[in-house]
């Protein structure tokens, strides 16, 4: 007789994140594997994910970087994750997200199901016509910079699921593959790439920004839309600027963002 698993775990769930992962496509990680080569042997595969998620046993491989052009200035890092790595996170993704969605303001649209930014940017027009100003804030290096504590503090109060927050640990410290080969380890922060968009990053990284709502702008007259940053935009007639960290952040723009640059930018969530 099979001695029971420490984590209930449906096999179903597995199944279900891997059709995920199938349809978001996506690059291989750091064992170079594509999604096609992993269905080779699929059902072993999953059995294989699914067996070590539910034993407790699964450590995550470490996360391809891949730097990206962000402006003139600089690249932006990105972390790729392996299609075996994207799917257990979806499993983790699939638990939370219920959990996690409806503590969110309606404004909000980065990591969200359903939410996209032509919908943010559709949103942004129509309230240039009502609103005098908008304002930009910019978290600067928020997925660097990340405390992993504050953010495992801010998830154990909204579940108690062991093997969520056990894998979520394990995936924080998780070392990123460099270029050239090298692990390099971290001790803050967390990779941010297109993997996020079917990830257990999503909901996480979207709670981490709703803790900054409430602590930043509440009390003060914004009307706030969300995209990877804020782009609060200000009430009329409003007089004051929000104090403390975020409002030191605030940047007077133009009053009506139309430009294709503006437009490029909140489509690309930057």
């Amino acid at each position: 007789m099979d001695k029971p698993k420490p984590f209930g775990i449906a096999k179903r769930e597995v199944w279900e994140a891997y059709k995920q992962v199938k349809a978001n496509q996506g690059t291989a990680g750091v064992d170079g594997q594509s999604i096609e080569q992993f269905e080779e042997d699929l059902s072993d595969n999953l059995y294989r994910l699914w067996n070590r998620l539910s034993s407790g046993s699964y450590f995550p491989p470490p996360v391809r970087r891949v730097d990206i052009p962000k402006d003139e200035k600089g690249t932006r890092p990105l972390g790729i994750p392996t299609v075996c790595d994207r799917i257990a996170q979806t499993v983790a993704k699939r638990y939370l997200e219920p959990i996690l969605e409806p503590l969110f303001h309606r404004d909000s649209y980065g990591y969200r199901p359903g939410r996209s930014a032509h919908q943010a940017l559709s949103v942004a027009r129509q309230r240039c016509w009502r609103y005098d100003w908008v304002l930009d804030l910019d978290i600067k290096s928020f997925f660097d910079t990340i405390d992993w504590e504050l953010l495992l503090r801010a998830l154990r109060r909204h579940t108690d699921c062991k093997w969520v927050l056990l894998y979520i640990e394990r995936w924080l410290k998780a070392p990123v593959s460099m270029p050239d080969g090298t692990l390099v380890e971290r001790n803050q922060g967390t990779p941010q790439g297109g993997s996020h968009q079917s990830t257990a990053g999503k909901p996480v990284s979207a709670l981490c920004v709703r803790l900054l709502d409430d602590q930043a702008l509440s009390g003060h007259p914004l009307r706030a839309l969300r995209r990877r940053y804020h782009l609060p935009l200000w009430e009329r007639g409003a007089s004051a600027c929000p104090k403390g960290r975020a409002g030191a952040a605030l940047r007077a723009v133009s009053p009506c963002p139309s430009s294709a640059q503006d437009e490029d930018r909140l489509l690309q969530g930057c």
